[in-house]
This record gives structure tokens, sequence and C-alpha cells, in this order.
């Protein structure tokens, strides 16, 4: 979606909106830091977000890969950098062909900074002068695709002063094609609103974006607003004054001071503000709190549809989903980035000629060994297995391999049965409860165009011990409101769904409109998340060494276990589908089945339980003397 358009959005709605910018880090680790942040500040609610280009465009493919990530994996909308520095049309063209690719919309252009080891700044042979000219070859190489945003100074800047003349080069910008103006950072509101008065005097209409710079430190506030040749109030300077040694005061009273800054902004009229965050999360949220314009948690305050959507070429019109990667979006995103549609309308199911390989990059498990280990510990039991589950339904811990995030609100009216499961041996994955007709507005199951109503089933989805899941069958087959799928590694499949076609768990109903399915359950889908859940266990497994009691353990319940779905299909029922597991836990949860390899007469033991200690489970294969069989666990 075009920018100009999400500001006039807010503006018609008299609904303050604000963004966020970005820049390339330098190393890999500060770019998969940078994602994971992103992916988090993704649920503060910003209208778009933009990534910088870079003085001569030096990290420029860093900034291509980073918009195709932002727009395609995390589902945000992405104003991509242009500058003129160092930039020869090859290299712009270059840049624009990935900015389509990866279904970015909007540009800002920019003639840019000089490179560091030149003191002015100089075209490149062949390249552009100036940034309007970049402007007019954007806007006629692609005519409209591109919203083209351009850069204005309220307090001049660095090798221009002169504000007439800088008036100027702004409205050439915008007669060239520029449809939207973000400005430089400033800390005095009313010589921004004097200026942004002298912009529509001089009949510079296009929205207005203010440069919001938070305030981390006295002495980066200072350096920055030296930098950009910004006024500070003398109000700021006696309020730093006492708390300028202690960061988190400074903090503290900067974020008072801009949020005052940014409310006089929203009381002039003007409905956005852009952030530039300095790729750092935490005062931007304060002050966004502050303004009332984020929750206190972090959590979405308005979602379009249940999941995070892609933004990518060709998927904004997705509209339907399996429900088994709802917690796993990125993993989604990668495996069906091939695909040449995707499932949209109100049957559409997710089927394809084939979900995409498991060892893309992405889909594994996240995080070293070292750091899983510390995360998830050395469980030598079923028990300590299940309190790890246990954990994550408290929120004790915020992800597990199954899920790269904490557990929801959605999950808290049912938590209690959930914990219950975990206590008794059923490993839950994926949960969602039944919901019947909230409003679309409604703060933890709302989704979707206001005045809308929304309706879900109960699906659970857990792991379960080998020697319940014929129990588990039959209590589903003597009940019609339930279906479900079970599967074991091996691929062996029991489910009694009617057809492969899918089974639509969430669904709204919005004026004007058809019934919206978004989330579905279906037969091709699960097996395909079948490889990948049992593969993120084998990784888990594998964080720990070959042959101690937690590789093992891990291991036995990857290879013997089943992986279900269950859907209530009766979406009336808001506790019904855990009536199915009345009775039913794991004995002997607190037992070791496994001991650590010990030596007897000189040869290592090679089994326990049957398992070989390498990376493959054997049967019947020994190699010396077996201390100790431990039985499975049993039907209570």
């Amino acid at each position: 979606m075009h920018i100009k358009d999400k500001l006039a959005e807010a503006e018609r709605a008299g609904r303050p909106m604000f963004s966020f910018e970005f820049f390339p880090p330098k190393t890999a680790q500060g770019v998969q830091n940078l994602y994971d942040r992103m992916d988090r500040m993704h649920d503060l609610g910003p209208s778009f977000i933009d990534i910088t280009w870079g003085a001569g465009g030096r990290l420029s493919h860093l900034t291509c890969e980073m918009v195709n990530v932002a727009q395609t994996v995390y589902g945000l909308e992405t104003c991509m950098h242009l500058t003129c520095t160092d930039m020869e049309k090859e290299k712009v063209d270059d840049a624009l062909k990935e900015a389509y690719k990866a279904g970015c919309t909007n540009i800002l252009a920019l003639r840019g900074d000089p490179p560091r080891e030149t003191e002015k700044w100089k075209a490149v042979e062949g390249g552009f002068h100036y940034a309007r000219d970049l402007v007019k070859y954007i806007k006629g190489r692609y005519g409209d695709h591109f919203d083209i945003g351009v850069a204005g100074y309220p307090e001049g800047c660095e090798d221009e002063q002169d504000p007439d003349v800088l008036m100027d080069h702004l409205k050439e910008k915008i007669d060239a094609g520029g449809t939207f103006i973000v400005t430089q950072m400033f800390y005095d509101v009313d010589i921004f609103l004097s200026w942004v008065d002298k912009c529509r005097a001089r009949g510079i209409t296009v929205p207005i974006v203010p440069g919001i710079m938070p305030i981390q430190t006295h002495a980066a506030f200072l350096r920055r607003a030296a930098w950009s040749n910004c006024h500070i109030p003398q109000k700021w300077t006696d309020a730093f004054e006492p708390v300028k040694n202690d960061d988190a005061a400074v903090r503290e009273v900067g974020k008072g001071l801009v949020a005052e800054m940014c409310q006089r902004i929203i009381d002039a009229g003007i409905m956005h503000l852009h952030f530039y965050t300095m790729n750092l999360a935490q005062a931007t949220r304060m002050i966004l709190q502050e303004l009332g314009l984020a929750s206190s948690d972090g959590t979405p305050t308005k979602k379009a549809l249940p999941w995070r959507q892609s933004l990518g070429l060709n998927r904004r019109e997705e509209d339907v989903r399996p429900i088994f990667w709802k917690n796993r979006n990125k993993s989604y995103v990668v495996r069906t980035q091939d695909w040449d549609e995707f499932p949209n309308g109100r049957w559409g199911d997710s089927r394809s000629p084939a979900f995409g390989e498991l060892d893309a990059y992405g889909i594994g498990l996240k995080g070293t060994n070292e750091q899983n280990i510390k995360l998830w510990g050395e469980p030598r039991s079923l028990r300590d297995v299940a309190n790890i589950f246990i954990r994550f339904v408290n929120k004790d811990l915020q992800s597990l391999p199954w899920s790269e995030s904490s557990i929801t609100s959605e999950a808290d009216s049912i938590k209690s049965e959930l914990l219950d499961l975990n206590r008794r041996g059923f490993l839950t994955i994926n949960s969602q409860p039944s919901v019947d007709g909230v409003n679309s507005s409604h703060p933890v199951h709302g989704w979707g165009p206001h005045g809308g109503y929304v309706y879900q089933k109960a699906y659970l989805e857990f792991l379960i011990a080998p020697q319940l899941i014929e129990e588990l069958v039959n209590r589903v087959e003597r009940d019609p409101n339930l279906t479900f799928h079970a599967v074991n590694k091996a691929g062996n499949l029991r489910t009694n769904a009617p057809s492969d076609g899918p089974n639509a768990v969430t669904w709204g109903v919005f004026p004007g409109k058809e019934i919206v399915q978004p989330t579905i359950v279906e037969t091709i889908s699960f097996l395909a998340w079948k490889d990948e859940a049992f593969r993120l266990g084998s990784d888990w497994a594998r964080c720990h060494a070959a042959s101690s009691p937690s590789r093992r353990l891990i291991d036995n319940i990857m290879e013997n276990w089943y992986l279900v779905n269950a859907v209530h299909n009766d979406f009336h029922q808001t506790h019904g589908i855990f009536d199915l597991f009345t009775g039913l836990q794991v004995e002997d949860m607190d037992k070791s089945l496994f001991v650590d390899v010990v030596t007897t007469n000189g040869a290592t033991n090679g089994t326990t339980n049957g398992y070989h200690h390498d990376d493959h489970p054997r049967t019947n294969g020994t190699s010396g003397k077996v201390d100790k069989v431990v039985s499975e666990p049993t039907l209570r």
C-alpha cells in the first residue's frame, strides 16, 4: 500500500499513526538481532517502516535484503531509501528491481550524504545530481508503482542553510513527482509548525511526516542535535541538566518531553509520527505508550487477519493459511515462497505441488546449542519435558522449539486446561479456544474490519505417547463433533476427517463482505507440518551430547510419539475438546528413562531402551552389557 494513502487514511479517520526507521547493521549477528527486534516491534502496530541506504550505497545489497525480509517474512510495509551518492543509473536500476521483486511499493528518494572520505558531495559519472532527478527517473521508469517520498529540512541541512533555497528545492522535488515529505529530526515544535505553514503557503500540499528522534542518553541527544543543527528549547536543557549522568532518568525525562512535542503535533492536525529508532526499541516504545498509541504489553492493537500477512510480491491477496504454522510465521512464508499463487477466497485451501525443503534458511531451530540448553535445560524424565511446556504456558518461557514467540493472551481462557494436560504428559504445541461471535474490535480475539464478528472452533495440537493413541482415537470416534489427524515421524497417518479438504477453524462476518475464513485445518498441509515439527524436535535433541540422557529422551519422543491435531466443530462449546482426555495420563513421568553411558569390563554400553549411543535409533543392537533397561511409560 502506498504511504500517501496510509497518511490520507489517518487524516480522514483522525487517528494518529506512526512508523519506524531502521538502518543496516555492520555485522551478521547485528542483522539477525535487528530482524528479531523488527519482529517484536511489528506488534506495536507501525503503519510502515523505512530502511536507510547508507552513504555511497556500500550497504546496498543488505538494504535490499532487509526490505525483502521485512516485506515478505514480517509483513511490514517497507519504504526503501535510495540515494544519489556514488550511484550510477545501473546501480539505481538494480536497487529498484530488487525493491519491486520484494513487493515494496514505496521509495524515499534522497540526494544523500557524501562518502566519509569526501568533504563535499559530488555526483558520479552517469549518476544523478539532485534528489529531484532521482524522483523524475523513478517516476519515468515505474510510473505509479512506487510512491515516492522526499526529505524536508525545517532547520536547514549541512550544506545549505538558506531556508528560501531549501524551500525551492523541496517544491522542485514535489513537482517532479514526490508525494509525501519526511522531515529531518527536530526538538522545537514551534519551528516545525511554522515551517509547515510556510510549505503550505508555497503551494506544497502533500502530507508532511515529522521525523522524531527518541532520546537514549544525554550525550547522544546533544550529539544528534548538533549534527542536525536543530534548536534545543531551554525547557529541555533545564529538564536534562539534573539527570544528565543517569541514562535511565534521561530516558524517562526524554519520554515525557518528546511525547509532549508529539502531542502538540497531533493536536495541530498532523496525524503521523516517524520515529528514528536507531535500531533500538525501548525509548520509542515508551513514547508510544505515553501517547496511548501502543498497548502496555506490546500486543497488536489491531489485526487485519488472525495471522500476520506477508506483503511480498503476489502475496497481498493471500487470506487463508493452515493453523499449524500459527507460531512459526517465518517458516511458513519461506516454505511457500516459490508458489505461483496463494490460497485466497472463501473456500481456499493451502494445497500446492510442494512445500519448500526443510533445509531452507530460517526453518530449523534457532539459537546455538548452548543458548537452547540454557533456555530449556537438560531434561532427564518426561516430567522434566512436561515442565518445560508448563513454564511456556505460564509465560515463564518465551519460546519452545515449535513456537518462536511467547504464548499469547488468547490462551488465557484455557490456561488451566493446558497446564493440566501437560502435567499428565500431553505436550501441547498449539491451541486456540472456541469463540462464539465476539466483536471484531475485541482486544484479544478481534481482527478484521470494524463492525464485524469473529468465530473460532476449539483447536488443540499436541504430542502423545504411543500407548495412549488407541484410546484417544476410540474416544474421538465416539464424539461426532470431533475431527482429528494423528501422525508419527514415520508418516503413519490416522484421521477421521471426511476428506482432504479444508476445515475452517476461524472465520469472520463483516459488513458488506462475504464470510472470511482465514485459518484452516487440512491433511496435506498437516503432513508438511509434520516433517517440520519432528525436525524441530530432532534439532532440539541434537543440542545435547550424543550420549546424554537428554538427547536420548527427546529422540525417543520424536521417534515414537504421535503428533495430533484435534478440532471441536461445535464452536458453542467452550471446553468440550478437553473432555477427550478425562482419566488419561502417562505413567511413570518422574522416572529417568535413560541412564548415562557407563563402562563395564572395559566396554561402553551401547544401548539403553534399544537405542545405540549415536545419532540414530537402532533396534536389537547391543555393544557390551546393558546395565539398566527402563520400561516405557504405560497407560494408567
